[in-house]
C-alpha cells in the first residue's frame, strides 16, 4: 500500500501549551501504576508521544485538566496492546479483564495486585468528579461499551475472517473508545452540553463523523501491523475482500470514504447556528453546544497530525 495517507482537513490544529508540564506528571504517573502492568519499556512507549497527542487533542484546557488526558490516552493504547499476543485470542479470559474494569465503575475496589484495574480506577475518580449524574451516566455508559467490545474482538481474531460491514462499525466504534474520548471535550472544558443540543440531529452527525474518521485513517495507516499480528477488525481488508480488489485500490477507497466524512463536517458546522435558533437554546446553552462542536473538530484535527508521525504505527 502506498504512504500517500493525507487527508484534506479543513480546520487547523492547534497545541497545547501545557504540554510541557502534562508530560513530566504523565512519566511520574506510569511509573505510579508500572505502566499499567504492560511488558513494554518506557523508550518505545516515549516515541508513540502520547504526551503531543492530548496536547493536539485537547488544545484548550488548563494544565490539570490536560495532564489528566494525557493519562487517559496513555491508557487506551497501553491497556488496549495487552490484547496484541495470546490473550488477544482467548475472549473468555479477554471478557474477565474487562469485567474487572467495568466493575470499577460501579464501585467496586481495583484489585490490589492489578496495576492497569489500578490505573483506571485513579482515572475515573479523576474523570467523574465535578459532572452531572446525568453526564456520569452517559459516560459509564461509553466506557462500558469500550471494555466490552474487546471479547467480541478477540473472538474475531480466532475465525481469522474479517466481519461484514456493519458488524465491523458495531465493533469498531466500541474498540476505538471513541464515545469517551468524546465525551471529555465537556469534562476537561468543565462545561455539559444540554440534552436538547447534545441529542439534536447535525450534533449527533457532527459527532459521529468525529469518531468514525480517526478509525478509518487509522485502518489505512496500521494496516501493516494488524495483517501481521491476525487482527481482522479493519476495514482496508473488509473492502479489499467484498470488491476483490488490491490492497492498493482498498487503502484508496478507505481513504476517499473519510474524505467525503471530513467534507460533511464542514457542512454540518455550518448548519448548527440554524439549528440552536430553531431549538430557541437559551445563551449560556448555546455557548456549551459551540464549545462542544470545537472540541470536536480540534480533536479530529489533532488526532490526524498526531497519527500522521507518530511512531506507534511503525514496524519496531
Amino acid at each position: 500500500m502506498s504512504d500517500a495517507k493525507t487527508l484534506d482537513v479543513p480546520y487547523p490544529y492547534r497545541r497545547n501549551p501545557h504540554r510541557a508540564s502534562a508530560e513530566a506528571r504523565h512519566r511520574r504517573w506510569l511509573a505510579e501504576f508500572r505502566m499499567l502492568g504492560s511488558r513494554m519499556s518506557p523508550e518505545t512507549y516515549a516515541r508513540w508521544d502520547v504526551p503531543d497527542l492530548a496536547s493536539l487533542s485537547y488544545p484548550d484546557c488548563a494544565a490539570e485538566e490536560l495532564a489528566l488526558a494525557t493519562d487517559l490516552l496513555g491508557f487506551y493504547f497501553l491497556f488496549d496492546d495487552q490484547f496484541d499476543g495470546p490473550l488477544g485470542r482467548r475472549p473468555a479470559e479477554v471478557a474477565a479483564v474487562c469485567d474487572r474494569l467495568t466493575a470499577v465503575l460501579h464501585g467496586t475496589p481495583a484489585p490490589a495486585d492489578q496495576p492497569c484495574a489500578l490505573a483506571f480506577e485513579d482515572l475515573w475518580q479523576r474523570i467523574r468528579q465535578g459532572m452531572s449524574p446525568r453526564w456520569r451516566a452517559r459516560a459509564m455508559y461509553s466506557w462500558e461499551s469500550y471494555f466490552a467490545s474487546h471479547p467480541a474482538e478477540a473472538a474475531g481474531r480466532r475465525t481469522g475472517e474479517p466481519p461484514d460491514r456493519e458488524s465491523y462499525l458495531i465493533l469498531r466504534r466500541g474498540t476505538a473508545a471513541m464515545e469517551s474520548v468524546l465525551d471529555m471535550v465537556e469534562r476537561l472544558g468543565r462545561f455539559e452540553v444540554c440534552p436538547a443540543a447534545f441529542h439534536s440531529p447535525p450534533l449527533r452527525q457532527l459527532r459521529q463523523l468525529a469518531a468514525d474518521i480517526p478509525s478509518l485513517s487509522n485502518d489505512v495507516r496500521s494496516y501493516p501491523l494488524e495483517a501481521a499480528r491476525g487482527d481482522v477488525n479493519n476495514l482496508v481488508m473488509i473492502t479489499r475482500r467484498d470488491r476483490g480488489c488490491s490492497l492498493e485500490e482498498a487503502g484508496a477507497v478507505v481513504l476517499a470514504e473519510a474524505q467525503l466524512m471530513l467534507d460533511r463536517i464542514a457542512q454540518l458546522v455550518d448548519e448548527l447556528p440554524r439549528a440552536y435558533r430553531a431549538l430557541e437554546l437559551a445563551p449560556e446553552q448555546r455557548r456549551a453546544a459551540e464549545r462542544y462542536a470545537d472540541g470536536l473538530t480540534a480533536w479530529l484535527s489533532g488526532y490526524l497530525d498526531w497519527e500522521s508521525r507518530t511512531g506507534r504505527y511503525l514496524a519496531q
